[in-house]
């Protein structure tokens, strides 16, 4: 018998199983909810507003309002660049382990 889990992620990995079209959603999203983040919490911690971020770049609330929202799947580099030089912060971007990688780990 199969041992019973509340964990949603070992949940959601069983029901996708190998099916790579829903793996590719899933990572996507879960990429798009990353850098939602990222730029909330980089935000917060210069203690600046969403309006006062947007002033500093060049562009309007609600498209800082729409870049921290998880379900936004338009973040640009130059979007990114523009934010990291605001905030006075590095933007640093890397590559993960290879699908395999992560399978056999």
């Amino acid at each position: 018998m199969a041992k019973k889990t509340a964990d949603a992620l070992k949940i959601i990995d069983k029901m996708v199983a190998d099916d790579p079209e829903q793996r590719e959603l899933i990572e996507q999203a879960t990429l798009n909810c990353r850098v939602a983040q990222l730029i909330h919490d980089a935000r917060t911690a210069a203690g600046l507003t969403q309006a006062q971020l947007a002033k500093l770049i060049g562009t309007s609330q609600p498209t800082i309002a729409r870049l921290e929202n998880a379900d936004y799947e338009g973040h640009s580099l130059s979007m990114l660049q523009r934010i990291a030089a605001g905030l006075h912060r590095p933007l640093q971007i890397s590559f993960g382990p290879s699908e395999e990688h992560m399978r056999t780990a």
